[in-house]
C-alpha cells in the first residue's frame, strides 16, 4: 500500500498518546473493587469480564476496557453487579472514578513531539473512546491541549468508534478531506474507524494490541510508539 504524505493526524488517546497499563490499570482495578463493594473476587471477574488477563497482567486487545466507552463497560458489568443500577448512573460513576484513579502516563515527550508535527504543517486532533471529561483530566498534567484543533469523546456528539463521525468532523475542523488524514491508534476499533471515513491508518504498540492484530485490522504501517512518526513522514 502506498501511504500518501497527511495534511493532519488524528491520534488515539490511550495506548497512543498514553501509554494504556500505566495510565490506566490502577484505575481499572480501583473502579472494579468499587463496584463490587470491596468483594475482591467480584472484582476479579469484573476485570475479566472487560478483558482483563490475569496471567499477563494485562488488558487484551479489542476488550471493554481496551477498546469500549463507558457505556460499553457499564452495560457489560451491570448485570454483575451486586446492586441493580440504571445505566446511566454506572456511567457517571466511571466518568468520575476512572480519572480519579488514573495515572497519566505520556508514552513520550507530547509536547517536544506535537511541535515538531505541527512544525511540519500538520493539523493534529485526537479522537478517544474515553469521555469528554476524562479526555481533558487524562491528559491536564502534559499542557498540550492547545496544540490540537480537534479533541472530542464518545460522547462529544460525532459518533462512537469505528464509526466514521470523529475523523469526519476532524476533517472539517481542519479543512482537510478524509484521504489527507492519517489516523493513528492501538486499536482495531481506531483502524476500522480510518477506513470507515477514507483515511489512512497506523498502528503503533503502546496500547493493547500487538502487531499481527493492527495488520490484521487493516493498518498501513505499524511503529513502535507515535515517537516514530516524523520520521515516517520525511
Amino acid at each position: 500500500m502506498t501511504l500518501p504524505k497527511p495534511r493532519g493526524i488524528l491520534f488515539d488517546k490511550d495506548g497512543t498518546l498514553l501509554d494504556y497499563h500505566a495510565t490506566w490499570m490502577p484505575a481499572n482495578r480501583a473502579v472494579a473493587r468499587d463496584l463490587a463493594r470491596g468483594d475482591d473476587d467480584l472484582a476479579a471477574r469484573l476485570l475479566v469480564a472487560g478483558g482483563w488477563d490475569a496471567a499477563a497482567d494485562r488488558i487484551l486487545s479489542g476488550s471493554a476496557l481496551a477498546a469500549g466507552d463507558l457505556d460499553d463497560i457499564a452495560q457489560l458489568w451491570r448485570p454483575m453487579l451486586p446492586e441493580d443500577q440504571p445505566i446511566d448512573q454506572i456511567v457517571a460513576y466511571l466518568d468520575e472514578a476512572f480519572p480519579r484513579y488514573m495515572e497519566p502516563t505520556a508514552v513520550c515527550a507530547l509536547a517536544g513531539l506535537m511541535d515538531v508535527l505541527s512544525g511540519l504543517g500538520l493539523a493534529l486532533g485526537i479522537a478517544t473512546a474515553d469521555s469528554k471529561n476524562g479526555l481533558r483530566q487524562s491528559m491536564a498534567p502534559f499542557d498540550v491541549m492547545d496544540r490540537f484543533v480537534f479533541a472530542v469523546g464518545f460522547d462529544s456528539g460525532h459518533g462512537r468508534k469505528p464509526e466514521a463521525g470523529m475523523v469526519h468532523g476532524f476533517c472539517a475542523a481542519a479543512d482537510i478531506s478524509p484521504a489527507e488524514v492519517w489516523v493513528v491508534g492501538d486499536n482495531r476499533h481506531d483502524m476500522e474507524m480510518a477506513a470507515n471515513a477514507g483515511a489512512a491508518g497506523i498502528g503503533v504498540l503502546t496500547g493493547t494490541s500487538d502487531r499481527a492484530e493492527l495488520t490484521a485490522a487493516g493498518a498501513a504501517v505499524v511503529l513502535e510508539s507515535i515517537s516514530d512518526l516524523p520520521r515516517l513522514i520525511a
